[in-house]
């Protein structure tokens, strides 16, 4: 839970006190296999997987996450906390759609600024998404509350210098913009999503422009808690 502990820090930085903790909930039986596997030019992603110890063969492993539902973790209410993990050289812009409208408003999550290192919490509730965002340092750069959000049938895009893109491939003319992988040991249960800012993803099809990891948590109540007694839980 390497972004929650972020999370953590940066609570405790502006001196709350905890009311409760965070665990990490898998739903990742909820995306069977991508059929057909996506072929691309996979050497740069295979590089930076294997860089930070996953076990993913990424021409292989490909998971059909075009479509995310939140009802499958059993909670009323779904958080997701979403890591930007690589450079953004090319100052795209990432957040979430509804799948079930044929035009929908973009939710953002990042924006162009963002660089590496970066998170957010993305929080479904009520029809609503709160997003929080922070800097590499945990340092909160914002918050802004969406209305009409469907928790239960909701894509990722990507906005950039060459269009806008799509989780769901129909809507790319039928190009695959976002390749999901499931983590590997102590990223069970996380996913990677990967996505491909060239509008002509046959020419130049890497999936390695912008990598986001994603967690799924919910709240667990405890005791009320200082920040001492949290970091105690990790020795």
């Amino acid at each position: 839970m390497g972004m929650a502990r972020t999370l953590f820090r940066s609570l405790a930085a502006t001196g709350l006190t905890l009311s409760f903790l965070v665990a990490s909930v898998s739903i990742a039986s909820a995306f069977p296999p991508r059929v057909p596997q996506v072929v691309f030019a996979d050497a740069g992603l295979q590089g930076y997987l294997n860089g930070v110890g996953e076990s993913i063969n990424v021409l292989t492993d490909q998971v059909d996450a075009q479509v995310w539902d939140a009802s499958v973790s059993g909670n009323a209410t779904f958080t997701l906390m979403i890591e930007l993990t690589t450079p953004n050289a090319a100052n795209n812009a990432i957040g979430v759609y509804n799948t079930t409208m044929p035009v929908s408003p973009l939710f953002n999550l990042f924006p162009g600024t963002a660089t590496a290192g970066w998170f957010a919490t993305a929080h479904f509730a009520g029809g609503t998404l709160r997003v929080t965002l922070y800097d590499n340092n945990a340092v909160i750069q914002g918050q802004i509350m969406y209305p009409g959000v469907n928790a239960n049938a909701f894509g990722f895009y990507l906005v950039g210098p060459s269009g806008t893109f799509y989780s769901e491939d129909y809507r790319n003319s039928g190009n695959p913009h976002a390749l999901t992988y499931l983590g590997t040991g102590p990223n069970g249960g996380n996913w990677w999503e990967c996505f491909e800012d060239s509008r002509d993803a046959t020419v130049d099809a890497d999936f390695d422009d912008v990598v986001l990891m994603l967690e799924s948590v919910v709240p667990v109540p405890t005791n009320m808690s200082t920040w001492g007694m949290v970091k105690r839980l990790y020795r």
